[in-house]
């Protein structure tokens, strides 16, 4: 009995070394990365998010259920890796979305993204454009779906899909 006991201890006590270990290259990496970095207080504002976001974005068309952009892929939205960081997908597919479903919903009422699905295909590297192509699938009295799909402009290959969904609420009058 004795002989489990130890080595159980023995076994605890290996798992929680190991677990300190991908603790402490956990935090490697993320220093890595700039996690411990200060934010300048020029970006301590609100908006600043959106607004950097938008700065990326050159709206091709715009037409009834219909929006089609053309994305510019530099340093400040781009990942480790040199390629367009899936957070700055997933803002581009909440951006355009939104406008695209306000395209088909009266402006007295309030949406709400109730779901967003983003399926990355492929990668896109810095320096190239992507042509980002956002359509009303199904707009009702209560739910609006938007489909999205995002292609390199220079060789038309797909680097993500897109599906979001958002809940109309009509806005109460007082």
């Amino acid at each position: 009995m004795a002989s489990k006991a130890s080595s159980s201890a023995s076994q605890t006590q290996t798992l929680s070394s190991t677990s300190d270990q991908r603790v402490s290259l956990t935090l490697a990496f993320l220093k890595a990365l700039g996690m411990d970095r200060h934010v300048p207080q020029i970006f301590d504002t609100r908006g600043i998010y959106s607004n950097l976001f938008r700065s990326f974005l050159k709206v091709d068309d715009i037409k009834r259920g219909r929006i089609s952009c053309t994305i510019a892929i530099k340093s400040p939205i781009a990942n480790f890796y040199g390629t367009l960081h899936g957070g700055s997908v997933a803002s581009f597919v909440e951006s355009l979305s939104t406008a695209c479903a306000r395209t088909v919903i009266a402006e007295d009422k309030e949406l709400f993204l109730g779901e967003m699905n983003v399926s990355y295909l492929s990668a896109a590297p810095i320096n190239a454009e992507v042509q980002a192509e956002a359509c009303v699938v199904k707009s009702g009295r209560n739910v609006t779906m938007i489909a999205l799909e995002f292609k390199l402009k220079k060789t038309g290959n797909l680097t993500c899909v897109a599906h979001t969904t958002f809940y109309n609420f009509p806005i109460a009058k007082l």
